[in-house]
């Protein structure tokens, strides 16, 4: 949500945002119908003051036996106006708020412009990809060989989109989860959060995804909504809340299954576990001040960026275009994991900083040091990892020649000792 006297007093800084979101200039549209408003709110106020003003003079005639019809008479006129006034000042306002509530977030000013992927820039690369002295396969002819990653199956249950894993392919997905839930406690300092999976509308809202995304999510017949990421919860943690500066930074970390109804993703990614319906992440939240959010999001990204450097993955990070970027970020790195099977990088983690986009429709705020009155939080998250997207990558880049997976030395002892995933049976 943007703040109205932002743009009154930086109409240039708010419309060359939203030109850098290949969005034309909104400032004017915008003061104008917040001009009206207030000239609303201005005429209510003026005759409030004047029916209090008659109701001072009724009681004064009164008390002097003096004829009152006539105030009486204006002030029931004045009834009148005031609902009228206070009608068409709501009326503004909510449209006012209905034309905040659905523009994107302002990219900070070192976000390099362009209008799609095409404009994004990396930033580094780590690791070197694998040279195989064989055809590398994909992730779904290894699962499927073996029987362990079953899509036909899962069609008939649920549709496309969905997948059964089972046992080494199971039990590694889970290793991975674990894996990273004990990075980011034990040297992340990240909490670990298990957060509820159905949200009501205010928790979808407060962190942007309604009412513009309504289509991206799926929603229950007795009005909750499946979260998409678990940033949703995790964000909404400081949901109308007032918190002291001495306890920030907070940061938060969960595994969650995420639900996605993919709605603008017909033919992409149709084959294997990259995009599913039903996917798992561990996810990562911070809330912090203003003035530390940059770092944050340096540190949070460097979070991510171990988990693939403990697995020994070759990635590399770019830094999204405002063309590219999602609606409620000001920045956003995304990570990505080198794929041999598709012989390209391919995003596996994506972190944002959104500011206090997110906390102006939260109500978050906090009390600084020192300091009067209260300020808004900002919020940042990131996928550190897509745990599927993170089992595609180890599958693909540790396969062997006879269909076997031998088991990164980070995850093996979340594997019972295992070193290698036996391939299909000959």
């Amino acid at each position: 949500m943007h703040d109205i006297r932002f743009i009154r007093d930086s109409p240039e800084a708010f419309d060359a945002g939203l030109k850098k979101r290949n969005l034309a200039p909104l400032s004017a549209q915008l003061l104008e119908i917040d001009k009206r408003r207030r000239a609303a709110i201005s005429e209510s106020e003026g005759l409030q003051a004047r029916r209090k003003a008659l109701s001072q003079q009724i009681g004064t005639a009164r008390r002097k036996g003096e004829p009152a019809e006539a105030l009486m008479a204006e002030v029931a006129a004045l009834e009148e106006s005031l609902k009228k006034g206070a009608a068409e000042a709501a009326r503004l306002d909510e449209e006012l708020t209905h034309r905040l509530e659905v523009l994107p977030n302002l990219p900070f000013d070192d976000v390099p412009e362009g209008t799609d992927e095409h404009g994004n820039v990396e930033v580094r690369r780590h690791g070197n990809q694998r040279n195989f002295s064989f055809t590398p396969k994909d992730h779904v002819a290894l699962g499927e060989a073996t029987g362990e990653m079953d899509f036909a199956q899962a069609v008939k249950i649920s549709g496309s989109r969905f997948v059964f894993l089972k046992a080494h392919l199971a039990r590694l997905e889970r290793a991975l989860a674990q894996f990273m839930l004990d990075l980011h406690t034990t040297e992340g300092d990240y909490t670990e959060v298990n957060p509820p999976l159905l949200v009501r509308d205010n928790a979808a809202y407060g962190v942007g995804q309604l009412p513009k995304f309504a289509e991206d999510m799926f929603h229950t017949d007795n009005g909750y909504w499946l979260v998409p990421t678990a940033e949703v919860p995790l964000t909404n943690l400081v949901n109308d809340t007032v918190l002291d500066e001495s306890v920030l930074p907070l940061r938060f970390t969960a595994f969650t299954p995420c639900f996605r109804s993919e709605a603008g993703a017909a033919g992409k990614d149709t084959r294997g576990l990259i995009r599913l319906h039903q996917f798992p992440k561990v996810e990562l939240v911070s809330i912090t001040t203003p003035e530390q959010s940059a770092a944050e999001h340096e540190r949070m990204t460097g979070c991510a960026e171990e988990v693939l450097k403990r697995l020994g993955l070759a990635f590399r990070t770019i830094v999204l275009c405002g063309g590219d970027m999602g609606p409620a970020s000001r920045k956003t790195y995304d990570i990505e994991v080198w794929l041999p099977g598709q012989g390209a990088y391919r995003e596996i983690s994506s972190c944002s900083n959104c500011g206090d986009y997110q906390a102006r429709r939260m109500g978050a705020r906090f009390r600084p040091q020192g300091g009067k009155g209260t300020r808004f939080l900002h919020t940042l998250n990131g996928s550190a990892l897509a745990v599927g997207r993170t089992l595609v990558a180890v599958l693909e880049n540790y396969q062997n020649e006879d269909g076997s997976v031998t088991v990164p030395e980070a995850l093996r002892s979340y594997m019972g000792g295992m070193t290698a995933i036996p391939g299909p049976v000959k």
